[in-house]
């Protein structure tokens, strides 16, 4: 009988890379819960029209990477592509609107979307979301960078930049979107790639982020977003670049900066590295005003970004990573010493030491080689004589020095040796 094995485009983790990942899920946490952010956790399964009333029905996401069936009774469901939709409907339908006046909120997990899968990118991946609603004011825009900032800060890493625009609002974005869609008019068909002479009438918005160098060459004569904004956008987009620019982050704007979902407006931004391939954003958000309402809420603004785990973790795997510590090695010598083995690693366990043990009798040499493996600090040995005396044979892993230690004291020794 074959092999079953995994879908193209769904990875298995295992240690030292499972280990990255729940060290970004963990610095989240104390990073964004100093900022009042609280934790949220919504469905991996969501009805299709979410992501269709939010993202964009004219979205490459909506229109060619979505995984969308129907269930058993004929309704259409879609494995979650991004989170923002769904945090934003999970904060409607429980109506935190009307008990927070402003809602803080992260999550964590995967995320489903059919591309062809590439270094970084894959078709299950992963990403660390934070959402604010309920907050208009420039300030929060730049309040928010900064939490991001921080919190790849705080992974250690460093190289990376942040790029800065603004994709204006309803008010002034439309007369933007009627000149460059001239502009794009104007464009021989054969110059722009596939994708870009269906968005030059449908999206024109994403032909600026087009990642095609013969695209790029286009739009390189584009008119400018930043030269259509209306004044309260200009002053918006004018406070946040103050905040960054006292707070010390380094910035660029590029104006060729938009975002690929159809919600968002005003401040967007996007935190890239450039040893991690062709896809070089590790990060990214912006201010989507409007997208609560759309989704059947009160008229409430709201902002955010996405980091994706798996970029992140080709930068952190570069990194020497914190080893999770093995104190002890139980080696059982005898077969009667198998059960009371697992009894004391349970005491041992239980004074917050870590380790493990082998249930088999086998020789010491056996099992000092497992020991060794393990990366424990210490092998404990259990055969008949030292069940007689209640005590261990505690063999120092890296010194191979010896003594015999009793059950009752081997918890605090091995304690002491750590510190």
């Amino acid at each position: 009988m074959s092999t079953i094995k995994k879908i193209k485009g769904f990875n298995d983790l295992f240690p030292p890379v499972s280990a990255i990942y729940s060290r970004m899920e963990q610095t989240a946490r104390e990073v964004f819960s100093r900022y009042g952010y609280y934790e949220i956790r919504v469905p991996l399964l969501e009805k299709t029209e979410l992501f269709a009333r939010s993202i964009g029905d004219e979205t490459d996401v909506v229109q060619k990477e979505m995984y969308t069936f129907p269930d058993r009774k004929g309704r259409s469901l879609t494995l979650r592509p991004e989170a923002t939709a769904s945090v934003v409907r999970a904060y409607i339908e429980n109506k935190r609107y009307a008990s927070e006046s402003v809602s803080r909120m992260f999550t964590f997990g995967p995320m489903f979307r059919y591309e062809r899968p590439q270094k970084g990118r894959q078709r299950q991946f992963h990403q660390v979301n934070c959402e604010l609603l309920g907050a208009e004011a420039p300030q929060s825009d730049a309040e928010l960078i900064l939490m991001l900032w921080e919190y790849l800060q705080a992974l250690g890493l460093d190289g990376l930049h942040l790029d800065l625009n603004s994709l204006g609002c309803r008010e002034c974005r439309p007369a933007y979107h009627e000149t460059l869609g001239s502009y794009l008019a104007g464009v021989d068909a054969d110059e722009l790639c596939d994708d870009c002479r269906r968005r030059k009438t449908t999206n024109p918005l994403r032909v600026l982020d087009c990642k095609v160098e013969g695209c790029r060459s286009v739009m390189q004569q584009a008119p400018r977003l930043a030269d259509h904004l209306c004044s309260g956008c200009q002053s918006h987009f004018a406070s946040v670049r103050t905040i960054l620019d006292r707070a010390g982050i380094p910035y660029t704007i590029n104006p060729r900066l938009v975002r690929g979902l159809d919600y968002y407006q005003r401040t967007t931004f996007e935190v890239v590295a450039e040893n991690i391939g062709a896809q070089t954003a590790v990060a990214g958000g912006g201010r989507y005003d409007g997208l609560v309402s759309d989704l059947g809420g009160p008229a409430l603004p709201g902002t955010g970004f996405a980091c994706g785990m798996e970029r992140l973790a080709l930068l952190l795997q570069e990194q020497e990573q914190p080893g999770t510590p093995v104190d002890f090695f139980l080696a059982v010598l005898d077969d009667e010493a198998r059960d009371e083995a697992i009894l004391q690693a349970q005491q041992l366990r239980k004074q917050g030491l870590a380790g493990e043990v082998g249930y088999e009798a086998k020789s010491p040499k056996s099992h000092l080689r497992h020991a060794n493996k393990a990366g424990a600090a210490y092998c404990l040995l259990l055969g008949g004589q030292e069940l007689q005396e209640k005590a261990f044979v505690v063999k120092n892993m890296q010194s191979g020095a010896q003594e015999t230690v009793s059950w009752e004291e081997t918890g605090r020794a091995l304690r002491q040796q750590r510190v």
